[in-house]
């Protein structure tokens, strides 16, 4: 007697959650490919990149869209991220190096901890821009961090490297750009 109540218990469990499942599965929009794409592999190489207005660490504002003529290396990262520590004392270094055709822009996207803390103990001297509602890295499709857009001096997305770069990199991926 007590088997076939836990059988007609468990059948009846397994009934429900294949019912709930496959009432869910019907309320789900279907993506097109395209979208699946995107959402996966974040912006496309060769699309225009997406504008974006953010404020610096010293409350500048920075319009990317105001950089065209510019190559831009447009970075993403955050303060406890090991492999964005890690490459900052490069990128720094190439900043110092790259001359006035190309931008760094170090997109934070933890500003509600010690970023300018960070910045101080780094001795980084490029601009950190603050995304503090997080729309420029939903925008961009971030998955991973640190992730780095090379974008030309026509806004055009060019190139794309996901993880911790080092100074060989930023000059080969640039030295791409027009």
């Amino acid at each position: 007697m007590m088997k076939k109540v836990i059988a007609a218990v468990v059948l009846i469990t397994l009934l429900t959650v294949a019912i709930v499942q496959a009432m869910d599965k019907q309320t789900e929009k279907p993506e097109t490919t395209s979208q699946t794409t995107a959402n996966n592999e974040g912006l496309a190489i060769g699309a225009k990149a997406p504008d974006f207005e953010l404020k610096t660490l010293t409350g500048e504002t920075v319009k990317l869209s105001s950089l065209k003529g510019k190559k831009v290396m447009l970075n993403f990262w955050a303060t406890w991220c090991p492999p964005c520590k890690a490459e900052m004392p490069e990128m720094e270094q190439f900043y110092k190096q790259a001359g006035d055709d190309i931008v760094i822009l170090a997109v934070n996207i933890d500003p509600q901890l010690d970023v300018q803390g960070f910045v101080n103990e780094n001795k980084i001297t490029f601009p950190i821009l603050l995304d503090a509602d997080d729309k420029v890295n939903e925008t961009y499709k971030i998955l991973s961090i640190p992730t780095t857009y090379f974008i030309d001096s026509k806004g055009i997305i060019k190139n794309k490297f996901t993880g911790s770069m080092k100074l060989e990199n930023m000059q080969d991926l640039t030295n791409k750009l027009k």
